[in-house]
């Protein structure tokens, strides 16, 4: 089962997540995936995960964070002890998501979003100062990501499964070229189901 949290004012309709869903779908796994929409705060947004990752973790899950899903990703695997994919993960969003502090939209929809105040000491709360697993987690970081610098990614996950794509943008725009690398990690016999389903 893999746990797909998406970013900051994003939602499971995210480039990303979509391009999870329909290669999931593709190879008959599309029941193997849980892609909720996050709510605004932090707190509510893992209490949901927890919900939704305790009934298949430790032996059957492993979570892909984008963005801040990222942050988010990594807090939960060191709750869970599950394995993590991060796609350009906020390190520690305090200090950028503070100035987006108030009422705003979402990415995909009209739907007013509100980031608290509060919110920001929720964040606080979830940091992981330092991971304890390195062999857990798979990072991929893109050079080019305009919101987020790469570097302080790579700091954060020392001695951890490293992908860092020169250039590309913080959508990681080529990312078809990357799931199924993605989901080899998460699911170890995802290569040969998928060759087995394609011989079929």
């Amino acid at each position: 089962m893999i746990l797909y949290l998406h970013g900051f004012r994003s939602s499971p309709r995210s480039f990303k997540a979509r391009v999870v869903q329909e290669r999931m779908t593709a190879a008959g796994r599309a029941n193997d995936l849980i892609c909720p929409q996050l709510p605004a705060s932090p707190k509510a947004a893992m209490e949901l995960a927890l919900l939704l990752a305790e009934r298949h973790a430790p032996g059957n899950l492993a979570i892909v964070g984008s963005s801040l899903g990222g942050f988010y990703a990594t807090w939960l695997a060191e709750r869970l002890g599950v394995p993590a994919v991060l796609l350009n993960p906020a390190v520690d969003p305090c200090a950028s998501l503070d100035k987006h502090v108030g009422l705003t939209t979402g990415w995909h929809s009209n739907e007013p979003f509100e980031f608290r105040r509060e919110y920001v000491d929720e964040l606080a709360a979830l940091r992981v100062e330092r991971i304890t697993r390195p062999e857990r987690y798979f990072l991929i970081a893109a050079t080019g990501d305009e919101v987020l610098n790469y570097r302080d990614m790579v700091a954060h996950y020392p001695g951890a499964r490293q992908h860092v794509i020169e250039g590309s943008d913080h959508a990681i725009s080529e990312f078809p070229q990357y799931v199924d690398e993605v989901l080899a990690f998460c699911q170890p016999d995802w290569t040969r189901a998928t060759q087995t389903g394609m011989a079929g």
